[in-house]
């Protein structure tokens, strides 16, 4: 359902929340395994990353941190799937912007992936 949302054609503010849904069942273990099985909802997630919408960039963004939170079980392979698919280096061209809330949201994102 979240996917459809996502793909539809819904104001900014049903996909913002949309995307915080996905962050927040991307909190547990089980769901976070979900998520990256999916290769949709990834894609999505990198989509929404680079979107005009600066409070959609920001929720996909958080849903990324959550997934790769490095004290959490299988973090170490999760970020080298996500580096692979690039989500490292959009949060490195984003951390050059100007809004404060998107730049803490990708200092955080950036601070869990490990230096490997």
């Amino acid at each position: 359902a979240v996917v459809l949302i996502l793909e539809g054609n819904h104001g900014a503010e049903v996909k913002e929340q949309a995307l915080c849904i996905l962050a927040n069942i991307g909190d547990g273990e089980t769901a976070k395994e979900y998520i990256m099985a999916n290769e949709d909802v990834l894609k999505k997630l990198t989509d929404y990353m680079v979107h005009s919408n600066v409070k959609l960039q920001v929720a996909a963004i958080f849903c990324i941190s959550n997934l790769v939170w490095r004290e959490e079980p299988g973090a170490g392979e999760r970020q080298a799937r996500l580096r692979e698919m690039g989500v490292y280096k959009l949060l490195q061209q984003l951390i050059a912007t100007q809004d404060t809330l998107l730049f803490d949201k990708v200092k955080t994102a950036m601070t869990q992936f490990s230096d490997s």
